[in-house]
């Protein structure tokens, strides 16, 4: 695993190249977020852009989802992966979030997780996006990232990368880190064709190495 100083290289490396990573998901508001977040499992953010074009024109609030049957809900989204489980989440989520938070998306991380279909990934998005609180969300991205770079261990499971990243990292970089990581895993450390032989990481990334080393061996 990289110590210290070189993880903080590679961060400040991610971060000059990517120093306006953000949420790429559309949304105007806590709810189109969360709405959004609970999509993008197992599917691209892009995908879900412009499934949710749509869907947000058409449902504004907690009780539109409500209001109207299954089966048009999966309608709206069939083109997602997992549609039916998702509308089937998006429905529950909804009447609870309007029977036991009067309406208003959760701001604690843990009540977020209490919602169907919203699990700690999407709950750190949510804080963090929406409320500004400092967070970090591993996804396919940022665990990717983490792992070949060797911030953490391949052995480690999603949460363990998480505790990882947030003792490497200062509290109040969390957030920011977090979107970097993305950016970088998603148009630079791709998980079938990533970039290695341009990266300005390769002599600290002992996956990367391994790559470059089998190419030439070819």
């Amino acid at each position: 695993m990289l110590n210290k100083a070189q993880i903080n290289r590679c961060l400040d490396t991610i971060g000059e190249m990517f120093p306006d990573a953000h949420c790429e998901l559309d949304h105007s508001n806590p709810f189109e977020l969360v709405i959004a977040v609970a999509l993008s499992a197992q599917c691209t953010d892009a995908l879900v852009n412009r499934v949710t074009k749509h869907l947000f024109e058409k449902y504004k609030t907690p009780e539109d989802y409500i209001s109207v049957p299954s089966e048009e809900l999966e309608r709206d989204i069939h083109s997602i992966g997992l549609y039916r489980n998702k509308a089937k989440n998006i429905q529950k989520l909804s009447r609870m979030i309007i029977e036991e938070y009067n309406g208003e998306v959760p701001r604690d991380r843990d009540e977020l997780t209490n919602l169907p279909g919203v699990g700690r990934k999407t709950a750190n998005v949510v804080v963090s996006v929406a409320f500004d609180v400092p967070a970090i969300a591993v996804d396919t991205h940022v665990e990717r990232v983490s792992k070949r770079l060797g911030i953490s261990r391949w052995k480690d499971s999603v949460l363990e990368v998480e505790k990882t990243l947030m003792a490497k990292v200062p509290k109040e970089e969390w957030s920011i880190t977090h979107h970097r990581l993305i950016f970088f895993g998603r148009y630079h450390c791709k998980a079938q064709s990533p970039k290695c032989e341009i990266c300005p990481l390769l002599e600290l990334c002992r996956e990367g190495k391994k790559r470059m080393k089998r190419k030439e061996m070819k």
